[in-house]
């Protein structure tokens, strides 16, 4: 076998070095021969002698140095194994169908197998599936895990096409087969080290007290320094004890620094301090609430700042006693379990009502639109702003889409009235055509842009006015000229209402707008049974001056035997879930407006004793809407934003699309079971 294999190359051509020399000193041989026939001689027997040498040596030599050859050639081989089985960077051969065929002693380690170990690398690594392993791509990588490490998979195909080319055993006749190396990069201490990092990272937080006036009135004079002293304390040691720093910034506000691995630390016990300044109490009437805002994750500090500054807007206007941590692709938030409460002082609604004033008269059209299906608040809102535009001699248009069965005796009392133009109540269309360079658009009882009646009218219109008495989302209408969202009012209505007291002396609202005014009132309170505070009732007494009637608004709102009927339905068939949570449907197939019915079935539910919350399912145009009612123990806002609607603390709401009833209940049961593990709730 050894006289069978020839060497080539280089090393061929130098063991050949000395042949070709021969040649060379036989052609100066001949030369010598001409000048000296007796040097010539000499020559020739030298040469001969050279010869004889060189091919003994080669002779001898060839075997012996391709025994050398082999050998080395065996050892290497050797020693390759033997450094590709004792590498530090855990390897391993795959087929192309995922199967271990082989590994080293670095990757059997780190995976705790033994050398035999043959099974599909997907036993070993979940995230790497036969769909991830190289196919048109010779080489992919991602990370994956392993046990408490993290790694940097490299997997990189091998062709076995040119190997068995060669081969008499395999035909190579189409053969595509392949093998895949795979490479792990152990990246765990990097992870940690950039953890570390990112958990240094700073953010910034804004502390507010909602009600600092009110706490203060309720406690003697010369305990009002002590009741400051301890709250200020009290925040203080708090962020002390997360290594931040807290600044005062003014009596009721704090700017506060922190890492962002506290932030973490506050978010998985639920931002507590919330809690924690409740419990300061030396003989005040109202404990003190406070809101926080958190910036995170913003490209610079003063991003995070300006967060911040948006975040603590949300939670005010959700209503206080809340937490929002906002980053720049989310918006969390905690607690929002108290109600807010009611400023006492109308110094707001009337800047309000000068603003909205200055605004209006600057403008030739005013356009009003509430939300899509809309509701006696809004609609009632609507016609409030109406009065004030008619009284600042300006065109006006209410925009309705939809007009609803409940709605439908509010609406016919101005069609036809020649108190009114023909033009008053149009749709979102006619908006759109009517609507100039020089028009304001105001609108009411919402302030989400998707659930308006004509969102385009957001982007036609340069000016734009909001008055809502919702809790704030992370959608709002921006670049409002003027905003006016309270949480703390019962409707849309009251704060309109109140609004008409400061523009002007003159103006003058007929019976049937006040009419309007108090039924969204009435609507949205229950019937003055929730939500109700004392500027409510003093909205109330001025419509009632104004010719509200109450005879007239409880005819408005009669129910026809089917409604009265599908409402009794739901709270017979409802199912009290946890012992405290009432859930169920609305099935009222002759009834216009099923929506409405659910509505008020959920109120009904909470007179049940032991019942906190409520929940009525309605199928209405291939949708389920899902009404949400609770009196004060549990914030049903918070529920119904898990499931993309929200509202109020109290009544709330959401739409779920392609779902059965049976699926909105689960889905409810599931949020409620979630909820309450978190201690959202």
């Amino acid at each position: 076998m050894k006289n069978s294999i020839k060497l080539k190359g280089r090393l061929k051509k130098y063991l050949q070095t000395s042949v070709y020399l021969g040649i060379l000193l036989v052609i100066v041989n001949l030369g010598i021969y001409l000048i000296d026939y007796r040097a010539g001689l000499v020559l020739t027997c030298f040469v001969i002698f050279y010869f004889v040498v060189v091919l003994s040596l080669l002779l001898y030599n060839k075997p012996v140095i391709m025994n050398e050859l082999i050998s080395f050639a065996t050892q290497y081989g050797q020693i390759q194994r033997k450094l590709l089985r004792d590498l530090d960077l855990p390897h391993a051969l795959l087929d192309d169908e995922g199967k271990i065929i082989w590994t080293n002693a670095a990757f059997e380690k780190t995976v705790h197998k033994s050398r035999g170990y043959r099974k599909s690398i997907t036993s070993l690594f979940p995230t790497i599936t036969k769909e991830k392993l190289p196919g048109e791509a010779d080489e992919v990588e991602f990370s994956v895990s392993f046990e408490d490490s993290d790694y940097v998979a490299k997997l990189k195909k091998i062709s076995l096409r040119d190997m068995e080319e060669g081969s008499d055993i395999i035909e190579v006749e189409d053969y595509e087969g392949y093998l895949i190396a795979l490479y792990l990069f152990d990246e765990t201490a990097l992870k940690i080290a950039l953890q570390e990092v990112d958990d240094q990272s700073l953010a910034v937080g804004l502390i507010y007290l909602d009600n600092y006036d009110e706490a203060l009135e309720s406690v003697e004079e010369v305990r009002r320094s002590l009741l400051i002293a301890l709250i200020d304390r009290k925040v203080n040691k708090y962020i002390a004890g997360l290594d931040g720093i807290c600044k005062k910034i003014e009596k009721d506000k704090f700017l506060v620094i922190l890492r962002k691995k506290a932030i973490a630390y506050l978010q998985e016990y639920r931002f507590d301090l919330l809690e924690d300044v409740k419990t300061v109490n030396i003989g005040n009437e109202m404990a003190v609430t406070i809101s926080i805002g958190v910036g995170l994750n913003g490209l610079t500090y003063a991003q995070n700042y300006e967060f911040s500054r948006n975040a603590i807007d949300l939670a005010l206007g959700r209503g206080g006693d809340q937490a929002v941590v906002k980053t720049p692709n989310n918006t969390i938030y905690y607690g929002g379990k108290s109600q807010q409460v009611e400023k006492n002082t109308r110094v707001k609604a009337r800047v309000k009502a000068h603003a909205l004033k200055e605004i209006i008269s600057g403008k030739d059209k005013v356009i009003v639109m509430g939300h899509r299906n809309a509701d006696v608040d809004s609609f009632g809102a609507a016609v409030g702003v109406a009065r004030i535009a008619h009284t600042l001699e300006r065109k006006v248009h209410i925009v309705v889409n939809n007009v609803t069965t409940s709605l439908q005796p509010m609406v016919e009392m101005f069609k036809n009235n020649p108190e009114y133009d023909d033009d008053l109540i149009i749709n979102s269309q006619q908006a759109i055509e009517m609507v100039g360079n020089n028009a304001v658009l105001v609108v009411v009882d919402v302030n989400k842009p998707s659930i308006t009646d004509c969102p385009e009218m957001l982007r036609l219109c340069k000016s734009i006015v909001v008055f809502d008495h919702h809790r704030q989302g992370t959608e709002v209408i921006e670049n409002a000229t003027l905003s006016y969202v309270e949480a703390y009012a019962s409707s849309t209505c009251e704060m309109v209402s109140e609004i008409l007291q400061y523009i002007g002396d003159n103006i003058k609202i007929t019976s049937t707008e006040a009419d309007c005014l108090y039924s969204g009132i009435m609507i949205d309170t229950n019937n003055f049974m929730t939500k109700t505070g004392v500027r409510t009732f003093e909205a109330a007494a001025f419509l009632r001056r104004s010719g509200a009637d109450v005879t007239r608004v409880r005819k408005l709102f009669r129910e026809d035997a089917a409604d009265y009927k599908a409402k009794a339905d739901a709270v017979s068939q409802a199912e009290i879930y946890r012992n405290a949570y009432a859930i169920s449907i609305c099935t009222g197939d002759d009834v216009l407006n099923p929506t409405v019915a659910g509505a008020q079935a959920a109120n009904e539910l909470l007179n049940i004793k032991g019942v906190k919350a409520s929940f009525i399912l309605t199928e209405y145009q291939n949708q389920i809407y899902v009404s949400a009612r609770s009196i004060d123990e549990v914030n049903v806002q918070i529920i119904m934003e898990r499931l993309g609607g929200g509202g109020h603390m109290n009544i709330a709401g959401c739409q779920m699309e392609d779902r059965s009833l049976a699926e909105g209940i689960g889905i409810i049961k599931h949020t409620l079971d979630t909820m309450i593990e978190n201690g959202e709730i």
